[in-house]
């Protein structure tokens, strides 16, 4: 997609895009009374960055106004969270916090204390993981690109020079001209001493601190997340006003990630997804003889609109971790240990029931975004299909083109049927359902390589049945062999995906089939 540059900006690696006003992206635009857009609130996309225990989720449960993420544990991946401030809709995107490199005068203080025999109180940094996200991935969970950069510093943490580096990496892993979309978040505001107030503690803290502030032209904001719950909490909203000055000062632009960015980093992801594997294999032999973590399974929840997706992911996770009973609009990422693996699941939008092209571009990019989450790519799609719903063979021919369209032809080669509602069989086995189901189904099912479980997701914990869906996804990844999961391809991680909304769906005529 075409890119607009200002001057300034020339030789930058990243683009900015100004947004249309059909869109309602535009800082100020103004919606006419009568004017069908009105009935889609304008949206902000807000892109949330910082260091270890920085706040960053706590923050992000504040903008949200809810406890959407754990702030509990560390993040480990980015997620997506969405509400409506005021009429406009807010999507906010929570990453894994960046590393902080090490001190180089930490590193000489260290290296004479080992010459010296002793030991060092400072504790060690661990290396970066091999599985660990870049801040292009929360990026691109934010499509077509944020508006607002967040660094959230906590007043209660030093900020040195390592520190500021971090930062400098973050926002430069991004690619040039993020500085202008930035804004510094100082969190834990309620632990500075009283009556010191945040441009005290900026000027006190050091250069490193004031110069994070200028190198964000000025913009800041603080917040007291224990303040959330209060009437008078002013907070959210303040913050919102300076993301709209912001995006004034930009002239309604919003910031996007270079595609050869994205390009690069998927290469750098491939390299460490291969030493990553060596490393698995030589675990795995160690395993045989001391034990070691559990297996991990990353599964891709797939199928129409209203067939119980949410609610397989919940029954196979054993808790309620996907909102069930209304709409899937974004893809979310869960995980749990379940049966002695770690079971990661993406649960996606649902597709048409009839045609791929009746099947909205945003839901069909949303899909590919959902297994782009389960880096470097889900072992499993499990095709959700109710035992309670008949297939016609238009019905399958639209299911197998939106899996071959979105995934490839060797998808078929990652999928299982799993049937939902498994309660209304009663006790009839669900080889007789299969041969009750017709040859369209038999067709299904044998695109799929035969794979099909059935669950009753109304009666979750049900162990025995998960456990042997699991040893199913197991046998199939073994049988695949050197092929275990579906590579991650870069056109997922960029807006424009690479189908055609034309010729990539079979023929749709109703005149060879009859609607049930």
């Amino acid at each position: 997609m075409a890119a607009v540059s200002s001057a300034s900006d020339t030789g930058n690696r990243s683009a900015r895009r100004k947004p249309t006003h059909t869109r309602g992206e535009h800082a100020n635009s103004t919606e006419k009374a009568g004017d069908p857009r009105s009935r889609h609130p304008p949206e902000r996309r807000l892109l949330i960055l910082g260091g270890p225990q920085s706040g960053k989720t706590s923050t992000a449960n504040s903008i949200l106004g809810d406890e959407m993420f754990d702030a509990g544990t560390e993040t480990t991946h980015s997620n997506v969270g969405q509400t409506e401030i005021y009429g406009r809709r807010v999507t906010v995107v929570d990453t894994p916090p960046w590393v902080i490199p090490a001190d180089p005068e930490d590193s000489t203080e260290a290296d004479e204390n080992d010459n010296a025999g002793a030991e060092s109180d400072t504790p060690q940094r661990p290396p970066p993981s091999l599985d660990s996200e870049g801040p292009c991935m929360g990026a691109i969970l934010c499509p077509p690109g944020p508006h607002a950069i967040l660094l959230v510093v906590s007043v209660t943490q030093p900020f040195t020079d390592s520190h500021r580096r971090a930062a400098e990496d973050q926002l430069g892993a991004l690619g040039g001209g993020t500085w202008r979309y930035s804004m510094v978040l100082f969190t834990s505001v309620d632990k500075l001493p009283k009556g010191v107030f945040i441009e005290e503690h900026i000027a006190n803290t050091g250069e490193a601190l004031q110069w994070l502030v200028e190198r964000c032209g000025s913009r800041y904001h603080a917040f007291d997340n224990t303040r959330k719950e209060t009437e008078d909490n002013t907070q959210v909203p303040e913050l919102m006003e300076k993301v709209e000055e912001m995006i004034t000062d930009n002239q309604g632009w919003y910031f996007e990630v270079n595609e050869l960015i994205l390009l690069e980093e998927e290469q750098a992801r491939r390299a460490l997804e291969e030493e990553r594997m060596r490393m698995e294999e030589h675990a795995r032999q160690r395993e045989q003889m001391i034990g070691g973590p559990p297996r991990e399974l990353r599964l891709l929840l797939l199928g129409w609109k209203g067939v119980g997706k949410s609610s397989v992911g919940n029954c196979i996770l054993g808790r309620r971790f996907f909102e069930s009973g209304q709409e899937t609009e974004l893809c979310l990422r869960r995980q749990a240990l379940v049966s002695g693996r770690r079971v990661t699941i993406v649960d996606t939008p649902g597709w048409d029931w009839f045609s791929v092209r009746r099947t909205p571009k945003r839901i069909r990019q949303e899909s590919q975004r959902g297994a782009a989450l389960l880096r470097p790519g889900p072992h499993t799609l499990l095709l959700v299909l109710p035992v309670v719903s008949s297939l016609t063979a238009r019905k399958r021919r639209t299911l197998l083109a939106h899996i071959e369209t979105l995934f490839g032809d060797s998808a078929c080669l990652h999928t299982m049927v799993l049937f939902s509602c498994g309660d209304w069989l009663g006790r009839t086995p669900i080889e007789e359902h299969i041969l009750r189901g017709g040859r369209e189904l038999q067709r299904l099912l044998e695109y799929c390589g035969n794979y099909y479980h059935v669950l009753d997701s109304k009666t979750p914990g049900k162990d025995r049945s998960v456990s042997v869906l699991l040893d199913k996804i197991e046998e199939m990844i073994r049988e695949n062999g050197d092929k275990a999961f579906l590579p991650i391809q870069t056109e997922w991680l960029s807006e424009e995906s690479s189908y055609s909304s034309d010729n990539t769906e079979p023929e749709d005529d109703c005149r060879g089939c009859q609607l049930q």
